[in-house]
């Protein structure tokens, strides 16, 4: 059987954790930022863990 293949959008956007959840980080944060308070700018530089139905799906795209 031959082997699988990453998606490579996907590989581009999400990371895979040591436990297997899947990380992910935010949108909002290339341009207009002016209109954006300085707490929110600061709280969209951190990276979230993916929702459990999405993780699910991300999971499928990245088999390894």
């Amino acid at each position: 059987m031959p082997k699988m293949k990453t998606n490579r959008g996907a590989a581009k956007r999400f990371r895979k954790t040591g436990t297997g959840k899947i990380k992910r980080n935010h949108a909002f944060t290339s341009h207009i930022l002016t209109s954006k308070t300085t707490k929110t700018k600061r709280n969209l530089r951190r990276s979230k863990v993916l929702a459990p139905g999405d993780a699910r799906r991300a999971k499928v795209l990245l088999p390894y």
